[in-house]
């Protein structure tokens, strides 16, 4: 049967560029595992093998590092948009490029020990170690007119030792889960939101700051939310960080429960008064859903949150 060609793309991933800014004594560092997927004329190199309208993969790596030096890395949103701007306006095969960026945090290291001979707690300017918090991801798409920029984080575990109960669920023979009127409701969040930006006529936003308050708002309201569900915690966290920032118009989270079961300890004649948890990794729960603003269509894709 005859056969033709679909949906195709190519490039560099996970290209790892670690960029230090020195300004003086005091270091900054922006830690990036950045991939580049491009698509456009590609018929011929597939059906015939020609490389003709093939920029080389080595070539897209070239340019993450020589971009890093030429541009420096204000943002990982920023750093993505000189990237697809570039592949698709100097390449006239190249119709659409997606950047994936994961950071990796640093923060500095303190010493408690003022009286150091060597270093005090108020010098501490080029020491860091890993942040363990959390990945902070972005994917910028760009089609030579319209942008998409979707940012987030992945692998954020959240726990509340109270405030969270789960009752009145659907029961039938195979139930055994008893109902619990005050759990540990715990959660690794990934998380995806969509910028309402898509056009160089458009006011950018900041994307440091629009990051960290995002944040913020998804961990208030984790924090604050009793919670009868994890999917009334999902909704208010989603509907805290719409409310709250204007740039934002769409959030997709995937969170798996992360389950903490009452150990029995009656056989030892002990009374566990919500104080002694099993901590069970699988099989997990998983609760995923979009929040939205009010009248608009959803666009993150289902699987963004796996990325």
């Amino acid at each position: 049967m005859p056969t033709i060609l679909g949906q195709n793309q190519y490039g560099k991933a996970e290209n790892r560029v670690v960029k230090i800014t020195r300004d003086g004594e005091t270091h900054h560092i922006k830690d990036l595992n950045v991939s580049v997927a491009l698509s456009g004329d590609m018929d011929d190199v597939h059906y015939s093998g020609s490389n003709a309208n093939v920029l080389p993969t080595d070539t897209t790596k070239n340019t993450v590092y020589a971009f890093a030096k030429e541009y420096g890395i204000e943002s990982a949103e920023q750093f993505g948009i000189h990237l697809a701007r570039h592949f698709v306006t100097s390449q006239e095969p190249i119709h659409q490029a997606r950047i994936r960026i994961e950071e990796y945090a640093w923060e500095r290291i303190e010493t408690s020990d003022s009286n150091s001979k060597f270093i005090g707690a108020d010098e501490v300017k080029h020491s860091f170690v890993r942040k363990g918090q959390e990945t902070r991801v972005t994917q910028i798409t760009f089609d030579g007119e319209k942008w998409q920029v979707i940012s987030g984080l992945k692998d954020l575990v959240v726990m509340n030792s109270t405030n969270s109960e789960f009752w009145g669920y659907v029961k039938d023979k195979y139930t055994t889960l008893q109902e619990a009127h005050d759990r540990i409701l715990a959660t690794q969040v990934s998380a995806r939101w969509r910028y309402t930006w898509s056009s160089d006529e458009e006011r950018m936003p900041n994307w440091e700051k629009s990051y960290e308050q995002a944040r913020k708002h998804m961990l208030q309201a984790f924090a604050e939310t009793y919670s009868l569900s994890l999917q009334q915690t999902l909704y208010q966290m989603g509907s805290r960080i719409i409310n709250s920032r204007s740039e934002i118009d769409e959030i997709r989270f995937s969170l798996p429960n992360k389950h903490h079961f009452l150990v029995d300890l009656q056989p030892f004649g002990l009374k566990n008064d919500n104080e002694v948890y099993f901590a069970a990794d699988r099989p997990y729960g998983l609760i995923e859903a979009t929040v939205l603003r009010d009248g608009i269509e959803p666009q993150i894709p289902l699987d963004m949150t796996n990325l």
